[in-house]
């Protein structure tokens, strides 16, 4: 992907500047300019000058200052100077504005600073800790103000995209009512009535399908959501998604709205980058790379090879499903040993591996099982995966489910490193299963929600082999991230009391649980779908970031802390009081 100028179009400037430190150049020699920032760097400069390096969002210019003036770094000042060229030999050309520096200064301090607690040297390697605590500092980067800039450009393009396309924005409730959405929720207790409780939403899930319902036909928003789960590199409590629904429309109609809102976000990041969007069946994704995420950057792809070993005598093979790959990279004998080891982690018998080996007749395997398999098996095999001398062969045999995602683990662990950050490989993943498994008691379990529409074409097999059931379900994946999902929902009452009884919840769970929105699909409901996905992903991959605390202004830890503020903290016991609570006996003093 092209490199983007994260500054955009400058602002004209006002107040205390007549100019941007990082838009001067040749041709503003000449010119009385006044330009405020922080001190990023002193130099000495013979006996009575030095250089003093000025910074904002747009870079740095040099300043020639007497040495009377008493600086310090990350002083805020105002330098009002003569623009010149700067003598021959000390130009620098890796700075827009390293052709000029500003002569016979006037500075004025606006603030001063103590010694910042770490170096805003972007090549320097900071513990993340201290970075968190003293945020606002950490912001002063370059890396995390073209970080923010290029969110604030994907929200734009977001926005602009939507409105092109006629949806209108609506703002959903914060303080809302529980819903069945599998995440665990933040409770919100209600002051004026006590014991009663408030969530902060998860998505705004149900309420956009009431607006379906009231006849907006397209709604968008850039949502605020909020889960209470475990944090990890691509999670926080708080996430923001483009979230969207649309009446009258197909599955392909969702996939469109989407897909121009991405081109429009990509163009707008990096201007001739050009992307386009694919598809995959869910059942193609896990068949061929292991995962319905799959990251496509690198080859390595799963081939089945159960056919081939059908009338083996090797026992580990007389599974299910036997599966092959060739490794992407080459493997030492200790590295195949952990390889082995992962695979039963994951839940694997174990893991076959055979390398590829030439002799006068030809290509034969080399392992600890291939002396217990015939040539045909052998040749059949080396052919089946396309195999070199050289390469190695990884092989799991169980349940086909089990196979796969086993086998594409050990792919995305081997190839991860061989996959290029300058390609933006945007496919769905369409025809997920409607349901993902069963529970203890033998009933289905809900894949999304249980509004998700099914197949058309496997309506008859939810009695008979609910487990087939396809769904009019889709995911946009980006690099092997997720980066959301959506589907078609269910607005015939017919349906939706078919797929209930087949989840087993009767009629008093369902209108405990989902009353209002049943309620409202009696007076009227459009057929529509939707989508969301996660602003801090995409931000975060088209940065070229892989923690999307990069791309949060003020994030928590992995543990839900917020190390600059001290939250979460505890309250005043008068608080809780109003709000008909009480500290209980665990709690800290």
């Amino acid at each position: 992907m092209q490199s983007f100028d994260y500054r955009g179009k400058l602002p004209e400037p006002v107040g205390l500047r007549t100019a941007y430190a990082g838009s001067l150049n040749e041709s503003n020699i000449g010119e009385v300019v006044k330009v405020c920032g922080w001190v990023n760097r002193i130099r000495e400069h013979g006996e009575h000058l030095v250089f003093v390096d000025i910074r904002d969002y747009t870079g740095v210019v040099q300043c020639v200052i007497p040495r009377t003036e008493n600086l310090h770094p990350e002083w805020v000042v105002q330098i009002t100077g003569t623009v010149a060229r700067r003598p021959e030999g000390t130009e620098n050309d890796q700075l827009a504005s390293g052709q000029i520096e500003l002569h016979d200064p006037t500075v004025r301090i606006l603030a001063q600073a103590e010694p910042i607690p770490f170096s805003l040297d972007d090549r320097v390697e900071l513990d993340e800790a201290t970075r968190l605590r003293y945020r606002y500092v950490d912001l002063r980067r370059s890396r995390m103000q073209r970080n923010l800039r290029l969110r604030s450009l994907v929200n734009a393009a977001i926005r602009r995209s939507m409105e092109e396309q006629g949806f209108v924005e609506i703002e959903t409730p914060l303080l809302w009512t529980p819903t069945p959405e599998g995440a665990r929720e933040f409770l919100v207790p209600s002051r004026t009535q006590p014991q009663n409780f408030y969530v902060l939403p998860q998505s705004p899930q149900i309420a956009k399908q009431l607006l379906m319902v009231a006849g907006f036909d397209r709604y968008y928003q850039i949502a605020r959501c909020l889960r209470d789960e475990d944090l990890r590199a691509d999670r926080q409590f708080e996430f923001t998604q483009l979230d969207l629904e649309a009446s009258f429309v197909t599955q392909d109609d969702i996939h469109e709205f989407i897909s121009h809102a991405i081109h429009t976000v990509v163009a707008a990041v990096s201007p001739g980058t050009t992307i386009n969007i694919g598809k995959l069946t869910w059942r193609e994704a896990m068949s061929r790379y292991g995962s319905d995420k799959p990251d496509r950057r690198f080859g390595a792809e799963l081939n089945d090879v159960t056919g081939i070993f059908s009338n083996t005598s090797v026992k580990a093979l007389s599974a299910k499903s036997v599966q092959a790959m060739v490794s992407p990279i080459a493997l030492s004998r200790a590295r195949l040993d952990e390889l082995v080891e992962r695979a039963k982690t994951l839940g694997a018998k174990g893991l076959l591996w055979l390398r590829v080996e030439t002799t006068d007749g030809g290509l034969v395997l080399n392992s600890p099982v291939s002396k217990f398999l015939t040539d045909t098996e052998q040749h059949q095999l080396i052919d089946a995966v396309h195999a070199n001398v050289g390469d190695t062969i990884l092989m799991v045999a169980d349940d086909w489910e089990r196979a796969v995602a086993v086998l594409g683990q050990i792919r995305l662990g081997l190839g991860k490193q061989l996959a290029s950050d300058d390609i933006l490989d945007f496919f769905w993943v369409v025809d997920f299963p409607l349901f993902e498994g069963l529970d203890e008691f033998g009933t289905p379990i809900s894949a999304h929600h249980p509004f998700t529409m099914p197949n058309e074409e496997d309506f008859a097999l939810l009695d008979s082999d609910p487990l087939s059931v396809r769904s009019q379900s889709y995911d946009l994946v980006l690099n092997g991230w997720e980066l959301g999902s959506g589907s078609i929902r269910i607005h015939e009452s017919s349906i939706q009391s078919k797929v209930f009884q087949v989840l087993g919840i009767d009629e008093e769970t369902a209108r405990s649980r989902f009353g209002f929105l049943l309620d409202a699909f009696k007076y009227g409901a459009p057929p529509h779908g939707g989508f969301a996905f996660g602003i801090d992903r995409l931000s975060a991959l088209l940065a070229g970031e892989e923690n999307i605390r990069e791309l949060i202004a003020f994030p928590k830890t992995q543990s839900g802390s917020d190390l600059m503020t001290g939250a979460p903290k505890q309250v005043a016991i008068e608080a809780l009081a109003q709000l008909g609570l009480r500290p209980t006996a665990h709690a800290k003093d």
